[in-house]
């Protein structure tokens, strides 16, 4: 994992007892009245790339036998938990939600049940009525579909690699509200402008990735610079 001190070896993990989950319910409570305190709009919880939200979707990582282990519902309470939480401290409309499904870095491996499992979570979020929904795709266009029937809010979509010629495609289908990048906004930091001119577009340098520096995050050439202006 990245620290100050670069790159260090992940420590070996523990169960969370049922008291310590309940209580990390509060703590992201009590972080997302801190973030408003702080002058923050509203937060968006990382439910996604194998952070903690995420693992407790996949049995390769939830072996839990209690009531946030073993079956859908289970391994989805602590995520609807979490969002409840929030909702209720700072309010639907300034708590969101990022969502990964199909993701499997990290050892995550969300199994056979796993798009059933996003189904019911997405139907259970609805309810919160809660400022938008974030999804990184990972190439289930059935399960998006079906997220997209479910999900009544403003719903944002994230295909990583999507080339340039599908940019606004997700809108123009109705399938999103709102497509979001990452990599291709941190290459350009004039993206807005190099798709009005039909500019070429600068490539991230994934080996500048977490090192610490300037170097891959704020050293790309604007479109002026590249052409030369």
């Amino acid at each position: 994992m990245f620290t100050a001190k670069g790159m260090q070896e992940i420590p070996a993990p523990r169960a969370l007892s049922s008291e310590e989950v309940r209580q990390t319910v509060q703590n992201f409570r009590y972080a997302a009245r801190r973030a408003i305190e702080a002058g923050a709009d509203g937060v968006e919880i990382h439910g996604a790339n194998a952070y903690l939200v995420h693992q407790f979707f996949a049995p390769s990582a939830n072996t839990r036998t209690d009531e946030y282990g073993g079956s859908i519902e289970n391994r989805a309470r602590f995520a609807i938990e979490v969002a409840s939480a929030i909702a209720e401290e700072i309010g639907a409309d300034r708590t969101a939600i990022r969502l990964s499904p199909g993701t499997t870095i990290w050892g995550i491996d969300e199994g056979a049940e796993g798009p059933d499992l996003y189904r019911y979570l997405v139907a259970e979020l609805d309810k919160l009525g809660l400022a938008y929904l974030h999804i990184m795709e990972q190439g289930n266009e059935p399960l998006l579909a079906d997220i997209r029937k479910l999900w009544h809010g403003t719903l944002i979509l994230n295909r990583p690699g999507r080339p340039r010629e599908q940019v606004g495609a997700d809108l123009e289908t109705g399938l999103a509200d709102l497509e979001a990048y990452g990599q291709m906004i941190l290459a350009n930091p004039d993206f807005v402008a190099r798709l009005k001119r039909s500019a070429p577009m600068n490539e991230a340098d994934r080996n500048a990735f977490y090192g610490g520096t300037a170097q891959g995050y704020t050293d790309y050439p604007t479109l002026s610079v590249a052409q030369g202006v």
